[in-house]
């Protein structure tokens, strides 16, 4: 039903075959009068209702509904295949109607293109279009009293209401729906003028959606934890921005949640931020909507990392934001609301990492550890589980992660440090073979000592830079499966691993194989003694250290490394004054002596071979000083079971050889003048037995411990520096105490028998002289 006036023609196109037109006036003057021509038209020529090519789509309008006469089903539609139309389009649409549209589209997210059509649906009572304000379109119920449609996000009318609409002019925004399906009605008044031409949607899905590894809680609060992402086959998760409609106030949460000892990594590969073009509630003011990360499981404003704002905020692409626990939460916020998606657009992309430390963390590094000897006493260690610190270096920066191993002389004095399994990949940059491992730019790692053995923990420590000067270090840069063992002077050192920032990010990020692995150990304890013993004519070891037995604990095992120096120019002979051992086995102890820089020992004694103790060889000058370095011997003392039980004492002597004539036969004859060499500064104090030509001084001589190697005679004896021929002493005379003490009697009684007769002849003459 039309009514009112109107001056310019008016279109009316028919759904249908048929049209009948009733007239009808209460009072008809010369004043009521009306026009009209008919014609037939293909739907080839009308292309506005058809579009192009209608051929190709004969559902284009979608399939009415049988019985009804616009309500339609529109199913599987893609851009250009589904026009959503008002009756009669594009010409005036009919009064009284309730028209019903399902639509559809094979992918979420659903989008209604009516972004710039023409919208011209209101219903106004007014006489003709001059006297008929125009009024902009708008939304809500209360302002569309009598024509509108109303949009809802869902199969039917019991799905949300995304808005309803009214009004004339372009429409400022398209509408999108948050699955695959959206819901229109319109519905016009049963009277109104000959005005409105009514809408014209095109419908397709929008490219907004991706299948996130997660859970979602109601519309898009979401938990995206480690577990699900692992279980869906990717390295990476992602979310996206909301690309849909939401109402005014909404809320969306994301929950990155790992694993414990993990952290979470947050960066954007595409980041745009917009004024807020389709707002359902528009406000003044700066930040209607923002994008909030938090260092934390729940939104805790003193852990803020970021706050992004649709007014005044710059995006920031491909930037890493991480987590320091093993929790990130992102918050999106919006007052406004919208009809076509978020102002913040984001690409967003998430992953884990395992940030397990083996050692103590250090605060504000993010690789590096220290291993203490009282939190344990021996363990492992690998390069960083998270290969995230590979990426995150500055600009020209090596990575360096640096592990300290600490311990207090009064636990342990050494540490011994073994590196295996070096995983390095050839640098693409520099594929030149390990040559100069301290200058090269190659990935490589260092070991030094941070204190000199025997310094006060309160001197500065060396540095790596000095450590190199001095040549004092040990530095590993080759591909290999061996293992290196580094033992400690100290109680401290610093393994420190050093990736060339040229290729650490391509090469070692998110490399799951471990580029080394290392064991540690503390060892050299309290009932071990001093582990260094300064060059010394003669000296002992004990084991076990009597001054320490009474404040330590037996351990369960135990291991010593003595380091014992020796002067130069001179040979060694040990001797074990005693030994015993827990067991005959060798595996519940033994010791090791070791030659400088020799990784096989020089010779092992234990419960198994214990006759090899009585005959030491003397070790020459040669063998403790290879290459001019500085002489010394280590011995090691393994005791795993019992090491209480074991006990020793090792003695040791240096020595050095008398000249020798041109026949070989000793310069015995320069021994003359203050016992002073001719061709030495040596002093020949004493001269052992033997052919040897070997001199101790003067005072070891019969002190108690031998110092001389053994030697039999002819007459199948021995005899050395405490033999019995040298060591003959003058026999005291032997007192008898017992007669001593019969005489100290006699005497007493005596003197008492005197001044028992003094006393009696002067009490007589007393007594007489009364």
């Amino acid at each position: 039903m039309f009514c009112g006036e109107t001056e310019q023609p008016q279109t009316f196109m028919s759904e249908t075959s048929f049209v009948k037109v009733v007239f009808h006036v209460d009072n008809f003057t010369d004043q009521t009068y009306f026009s009209f021509d008919t014609r037939a038209e293909q739907q080839l020529v009308v292309y506005l209702r058809y579009g192009q090519h209608p051929e190709l789509y004969p559902n284009r309008r979608g399939e009415v509904v049988q019985g009804s006469y616009c309500e339609r089903i529109f199913r599987d539609c893609r851009l250009q295949t589904c026009y959503v139309q008002s009756p009669a389009y594009p010409g005036v649409y009919p009064r009284n109607l309730h028209c019903r549209y399902y639509l559809n589209t094979r992918l979420p997210f659903i989008k209604l293109y009516i972004e710039n059509e023409e919208f011209n649906i209101d219903g106004q009572r007014c006489e003709n279009i001059m006297t008929c304000p125009m009024r902009p379109i708008s939304s809500g119920q209360e302002n569309c009293p009598y024509d509108y449609i109303k949009v809802y996000d869902g199969k039917n009318e019991f799905s949300s209401v995304i808005g309803t609409f009214c009004g004339m002019g372009k429409f400022p925004y398209s509408i999108i729906g948050t699955s695959q399906d959206l819901f229109v009605e319109f519905v016009s008044s049963p009277a109104g003028p000959l005005l409105n031409t009514g809408f014209h949607f095109n419908v397709g899905n929008w490219p907004g959606h991706v299948d996130t590894a997660g859970s979602r809680n109601g519309t898009c609060d979401w938990l995206l934890s480690s577990e699900s992402l692992r279980a869906s086959g990717d390295s990476e998760g992602i979310f996206l921005s909301v690309a849909h409609w939401y109402p005014p106030h909404t809320s969306c949460t994301y929950l990155m949640q790992g694993d414990e000892g993990e952290i979470v990594r947050l960066y954007f590969p595409s980041f745009r931020i917009n004024r807020i073009e389709s707002p359902i509630q528009p406000i003044d003011g700066d930040c209607g909507e923002s994008l909030t990360l938090y260092d934390a499981p729940w939104p805790d404003d003193s852990k803020i990392i970021k706050t992004f704002c649709d007014t005044f905020s710059k995006p920031m692409e491909k930037h890493d934001f991480v987590s320091t626990g093993n929790a990130l939460f992102v918050r999106f916020e919006s007052k406004t609301g919208s009809y076509s998606g978020s102002s913040l657009y984001y690409w967003a992309h998430y992953d884990f990492f395992n940030n397990t430390k083996l050692g103590e963390p250090v605060p504000g590094k993010p690789c590096d550890e220290v291993f203490a000897s009282w939190k344990t006493t021996k363990g492992w260690l690998r390069s960083p589980l998270n290969t995230l610190v590979y990426k995150q270096t500055p600009n020209s920066e090596d990575v360096q992660c640096l592990y300290r191993f600490v311990t207090d002389k009064r636990l342990y004095a050494r540490v011994i440090l073994t590196v295996s399994n070096i995983h390095f990949k050839e640098h693409p940059y520099n594929p030149g073979p390990c040559l100069n491992c301290i200058e090269d730019r190659i990935d490589k790692i260092v070991i030094w000592e941070p204190l000199l053995a025997g310094s006060n923990s309160s001197y500065p420590p060396i540095t790596l830079t000095k450590a190199a000067q001095t040549g004092d270090l040990t530095c590993l840069c080759n591909r290999h499966t061996g293992s290196t063992q580094v033992i400690s002077r100290g109680e401290q050192l610093n393994l420190q691993l050093i990736i060339d920032s040229a290729h650490a990010a391509l090469s070692y990020f998110k490399h799951n194989a471990a580029l080394f692995e290392a064991t540690y150990e503390f060892v050299h304890g309290p009932l071990c003694g001093p582990p260094i013993i300064q060059p010394t004519t003669d000296g002992e070891i004990h084991y076990p250290y009597y001054e320490a037995i009474g404040y330590v604990e037996p351990p369960k095992s135990i291991r010593c490394i003595w380091e014992v120096k020796i002067n130069r120019e001179r040979d060694l002979w040990m001797h074990f004054d005693r030994i015993k051992f827990a067991s005959k086995s060798c595996d519940d102890g033994i010791i090791d002596i070791y030659l400088r820089d020799k990784a096989e020992p020089h010779l092992s004694v234990c419960g198994e071979n214990v006759s090899l103790a009585k005959e030491l060889p003397i070790l020459s000058a040669a063998q403790l000083s290879p290459h001019d370095a500085e002489p010394s011997i280590t011995i090691q003392f393994v005791g795993r079971t019992s090491p209480t039980r074991a006990a020793f004492k090792i003695a040791w002597t240096e020595l050095f050889h008398l000249p020798r004539n041109k026949d070989g036969s000793l310069m015995t004859s320069r021994l003359t003048e203050d016992g002073v060499l001719e061709d030495s500064n040596e002093v020949c104090e004493f001269a052992c037995p033997g052919e040897a030509g070997l001199c101790i001084p003067a005072r070891l001589v019969c002190n108690g411990v031998i110092n001389c190697p053994n030697v039999t005679n002819s007459k199948d004896t021995t005899f050395s520096d405490e033999s019995e021929e040298l060591c003959v002493h003058e026999a005291a005379p032997e007192i008898n105490w017992l007669y001593v003490s019969l005489g100290v009697v006699a005497l007493v009684v005596l003197i008492c028998c005197i001044c028992v007769c003094v006393c009696r002849k002067c009490c007589r003459y007393c007594c007489v002289d009364d």
